[in-house]
């Protein structure tokens, strides 16, 4: 069922039924992405690494065995209680809402990686964000935001469609609405019972980015289009992906 009064991310990342639908991303095209960053980055031994809305802590503990001190926070309960298995003195996580400060030191780096921003209902909430992410950063230090290139994502969004994963049919249904990219979820669960989840990510543009970012007291140093760190493209990137220094 969908709670309208509770952020829809806070229900919907903790479902069960969530990671049963996403369970078959891509790992190596994400670890492919991390190693690619780390390069292009000059990423020292030894940094601190800061994994920003980490889900599950796959990433951040990809990091850490790369040797980087690595925290990871998340919104969920569930996803960092699954993660904190995986911690150790260099791997830590936290249940933590990136709209408030972050109380863990500073990093050399911000990870944002997968389109985990532009979920809050209030424009304000993303710039509020930022500004908490830019006071994590160590002097010179830099955060990657990887988002969707908002214009093709529009241009080709795939309205409906069903995808059936361990016996659950999930209807998938996407719209825009009001500056938002809507994707609502319903299935039947295990038990039988009828299921309604939403997914609201803000259509950002490249330039409602650069005004962030400037509003943040962020500098936009570079834009890439894909996980290969090719250059942006507006009409042909499958992805915006900002590197910002503080």
């Amino acid at each position: 069922m969908l709670h309208p009064a509770i952020e829809w991310f806070i229900s919907w990342f903790d479902s069960p039924y969530y990671h049963l639908l996403y369970r078959d991303r891509n790992e190596e095209e994400a670890k492919a992405f991390i190693d690619a960053l780390l390069t292009h980055l000059r990423v020292k031994p030894h940094a601190r690494v800061l994994d920003l809305a980490c889900g599950k802590g796959r990433h951040s503990l990809y990091l850490s065995q790369k040797g980087y001190a690595v925290t990871g926070v998340d919104l969920s309960p569930e996803s960092i209680t699954y993660a904190q298995q995986f911690g150790h003195e260099r791997l830590h996580f936290h249940v933590h809402d990136m709209r408030n400060p972050l109380p863990f030191g500073e990093f050399d780096f911000i990870f944002n990686l997968f389109t985990s921003f532009g979920y809050f209902a209030h424009e304000t909430e993303n710039i509020v964000a930022l500004r908490f992410a830019a006071n994590a950063l160590r002097p010179g230090g830099k955060m990657v935001i990887d988002f969707m290139n908002t214009e093709r994502t529009l241009r080709e969004l795939v309205l409906e469609e069903e995808k059936t994963v361990s016996g659950i049919t999930f209807h998938i249904s996407r719209r825009l609405d009001d500056g938002f990219i809507v994707k609502t979820i319903r299935f039947q669960d295990a038990l039988g019972q009828e299921q309604q989840f939403e997914e609201r990510v803000r259509a950002l543009s490249l330039e409602n980015f650069e005004e962030y970012f400037q509003m943040a007291g962020l500098r936009l140093a570079e834009v890439l289009g894909d996980y290969q760190l090719g250059p942006y493209n507006e009409a042909l990137s499958p992805r915006m992906i900002f590197i910002v220094k503080k």
